[in-house]
């Protein structure tokens, strides 16, 4: 599936969602559900438009990500700076999360205007090598324009878990038989919506960039290290902060074990992530 066409599958998942709480919303206040829906399609078009231009703005205030300039990250600019020249990209910002968690994820709309985020505890975690390592795997998901998939699906993804609250506490305002259907809706709808975010979400995508990143920092070593030391803390420490929708935001999911973090997980097996960057080293194709 296309960029594009991801983008107007997305698109059109977001305005279902909405239209079933519409729906939703006219069956609980008795509301002409005609009204409820064009109240409800209206607020799709706006929201679809918002997610395409501010998503990025959105996903960085929910983690407090600070841009950081080069006079307060020399180190870290000097890095984003030199794999953008070698993937022959525009430099994106830089950004650092106030967490401990070590992680770091890509996003913005376009190459032009995207943003590469660092935990603090990847940049305590990490050597300078493995740093490269994982800022060449986030710069080839902005070369391949995954950011505006992954940032949209994370904002449908945190739309679908309200719904999924709005339609519990929804049916506890109704009467016994037609609440216990609404909430059945409510709890049949939520995993068909995330299903449709996590196929426009190709698995293929994350082995993609790792290759991707591997040769923009050629050092799949160092991203196979990295990500051997992630997904050991992220075992140990799931994160607690933000959204599981943004799980397959992240270089690994950070959300494991979390509530709902299934429901959106997009990641292959690290192992076998590691195992496909030795074989890369091995055969020297970088």
């Amino acid at each position: 599936m296309g960029g594009t066409l991801r983008t107007v599958f997305l698109m059109g998942t977001l305005t279902a969602l909405l239209l079933v709480m519409g729906f939703i919303a006219g069956y609980l206040t008795g509301i002409p559900t005609t009204y409820t829906l064009g109240i409800f399609l209206l607020l799709a078009i706006v929201m679809n438009l918002a997610i395409y231009w501010y998503a990025d703005r959105w996903v960085l205030r929910m983690y407090h990500a600070k841009i950081v300039t080069e006079s307060e990250q020399p180190k870290l600019h000097q890095i984003v700076g030199r794999l953008a020249s070698n993937a022959h990209l525009p430099k994106p910002k830089v950004a650092i999360i106030p967490n401990e968690i070590p992680n770091a994820f890509a996003t913005g709309r376009s190459p032009s205007h995207s943003v590469v985020a660092v935990t603090q505890g990847a940049l305590k975690l990490l050597n300078d090598e493995e740093l490269e390592g994982v800022l060449g795997h986030e710069l080839a998901h902005i070369k391949n324009r995954d950011m505006l998939i992954n940032t949209m699906a994370a904002i449908i993804g945190a739309v679908i878990t309200y719904v999924m609250y709005f339609s519990i506490f929804a049916s506890g305002r109704r009467d016994r038989d037609s609440g216990g259907l609404l909430a059945i809706l409510g709890l049949l709808l939520i995993p068909f919506c995330a299903m449709l975010v996590r196929l426009s979400i190709s698995r293929g995508r994350e082995y993609g960039a790792d290759e991707g990143g591997a040769k923009i920092s050629r050092k799949p070593l160092a991203l196979a290290n990295a990500l051997r030391k992630l997904q050991s803390v992220a075992e140990r420490a799931p994160m607690r902060q933000g959204n599981p929708s943004t799980a397959h935001m992240f270089i690994v999911n950070p959300f494991r074990g979390v509530r709902l973090s299934g429901l959106f997980s997009t990641h292959p097996p690290t192992d076998k992530r590691i195992e496909r960057l030795e074989k890369l080293a091995r055969e020297a194709k970088i």
